[in-house]
C-alpha cells in the first residue's frame, strides 16, 4: 500500500514539474537567452578591456621611444590622452612621463591631470596616495602652505605608506620657508610614527639634532 502511494506521489510530483515546464517554456527560454547572453557578453567586455590595454600599452611604448629618439611632434598631446583614458597603468605613466621630461609647462593643466588621475582612475588605495603625493611634491614650490596641506591631507590622515614622505615633504617646506617652529613639529610627527618609513624617520631625528637643537 505505501508503495503504491509512494509511486503515485512520485508520479505526481514529475507531473507538477512536466507541467511547470510546458507552461512557463517562454519565460524559461528568455531566461536561459538572459543568461547566455549575458554569458558571451561577459567575455566580450573582458576580450574589448584586454585588446584597449594592449593598444594603450603599443601607443605609450611608441610615444615614450619617439620621443626619446628625437620625434617629440604631438607627443604631448598624446600622452594627455592616454592620461585621460583612465587607465590604472599607463594614464600614470603618461603623466609620469610628461613630467619627468617637462613636456608640459602649464601648472593648471598639469594638476588636471593629476586630479583626473586621483578623482577619476580606478587605482589602487595606496598608488592613488603616491599620485596625491607626486601633486603636492609638484605644486610645494609655489602653492600656498593651506593649499599643500589640502592636497596632503587624505595621506597625513591615513595610515598610508607614503604618510612619511607626506610628513617630511611639510617639514621641508616650512624650514624653506623660514618656519622652524612648524618644521619641527612635522619632523617630530615621522618620529613618532610606529610603522613609519625608517629611513625617513633616521632623517627626521638627524634634522632635529642638526638644525633644531643648536
Amino acid at each position: 500500500m505505501d508503495e503504491d502511494i509512494s509511486i503515485i506521489d512520485t508520479r505526481t510530483r514529475n507531473e507538477k514539474i512536466k507541467n511547470f515546464f510546458i507552461n512557463n517554456k517562454k519565460n524559461i527560454a528568455i531566461l536561459i537567452s538572459i543568461i547566455i547572453i549575458l554569458f558571451f557578453g561577459y567575455f566580450a567586455y573582458d576580450e574589448i578591456k584586454k585588446r584597449n590595454k594592449a593598444k594603450l600599452a603599443d601607443q605609450y611604448n611608441y610615444l615614450t621611444i619617439s620621443f626619446l629618439s628625437g620625434n617629440k611632434t604631438n607627443i604631448g598631446t598624446e600622452l594627455i590622452k592616454i592620461v585621460e583614458s583612465k587607465d590604472k597603468t599607463y594614464s600614470p605613466l603618461a603623466l609620469y612621463f610628461l613630467l619627468d621630461n617637462n613636456i608640459i609647462n602649464t601648472k593648471e593643466k598639469i594638476n588636471k591631470l593629476f586630479d583626473i588621475l586621483i578623482n577619476d582612475t580606478n587605482l589602487e588605495g595606496e598608488i592613488k596616495n603616491l599620485i596625491i603625493y607626486k601633486k603636492a611634491l609638484y605644486n610645494s614650490d609655489f602653492e600656498t602652505e593651506n593649499n599643500l596641506l589640502k592636497i596632503l591631507n587624505p595621506i597625513i590622515n591615513s595610515e598610508s605608506m607614503w604618510k612619511s614622505h607626506a610628513l617630511f615633504l611639510m617639514a621641508e617646506y616650512f624650514f624653506s620657508k623660514g618656519e622652524k617652529q612648524k618644521s619641527k613639529h612635522f619632523f617630530e610627527q615621522i618620529i613618532d610614527l610606529k610603522d613609519g618609513n625608517s629611513q625617513i624617520k633616521l632623517e627626521a631625528q638627524k634634522r632635529i639634532r642638526s638644525d633644531f637643537n643648536k
